[in-house]
């Protein structure tokens, strides 16, 4: 579910707390939660309702001055009409991922993931190759970036989403860049790369 910036405000600020959605089928259930680029909201209520069953009260949850401006916003829309009850629960527990260097526990559990990632790819290896070059080109568009490792933006958007999941990576307005999550990791690597390996008797 999307939200745009203005609504996001106000459920962070608390002046928002019911949000209206068409939809074929609901993309967010009851006690489940969204993360946004604002934090982690609660997903209070998920229900199926008709615009006649809508209140006052919604109009003013859902940061409305009239009824007539919310019913303007619904016009149109194809699909069951619902009403999401929401309230912001948090910071994304992957910012605090992205603030502190990986420890050797950690670094190993991700390993394993990203060495997952590769083995399941048809196209070879590529979570270090990304990393490396979100590194190298920090707030570099990313249809350019994708260009530069052959893809369209769409998949490699995808991709990089993923290491955003481990908390590697951050989006930026333009771009990306890696946390220090991610920098920990490639510094690790690059040191164990340089060290020498031992020789055999």
């Amino acid at each position: 579910m999307l939200i745009d910036n203005p609504t996001l405000e106000g459920i962070t600020q608390g002046r928002i707390r019911v949000v209206f959605r068409t939809w074929q089928k609901p993309t967010v259930k009851t006690g489940g939660t969204l993360r946004t680029r604002m934090g982690v909201l609660a997903i209070e209520a998920v229900e199926p309702i008709t615009p006649d069953d809508i209140t006052a009260k919604d109009v003013k949850l859902a940061g409305y001055k009239e009824r007539s401006e919310l019913l303007r916003q619904l016009e149109g829309r194809v699909g069951k009409l619902y009403r999401i009850r929401v309230k912001h629960a948090g910071e994304d527990p992957r910012i605090a991922l992205r603030k502190r260097a990986l420890t050797a526990a950690e670094r190993e559990h991700v390993e394993r993931r990203l060495a997952r990632m590769d083995a399941a790819s048809t196209s070879g290896a590529w979570t270090r190759r990304y990393l490396e070059l979100i590194a190298e080109r920090p707030a570099q568009r990313a249809p350019e970036l994708a260009t530069m490792v052959g893809l369209e933006t769409k998949p490699f958007k995808q991709r990089v989403r993923r290491l955003k999941e481990l908390g590697l990576t951050e989006s930026l307005k333009v771009g990306y860049r890696l946390s220090e999550r991610g920098r920990s990791l490639l510094e690790a690597n690059a040191a164990r790369a340089r060290r020498p390996k031992s020789k055999r008797a």
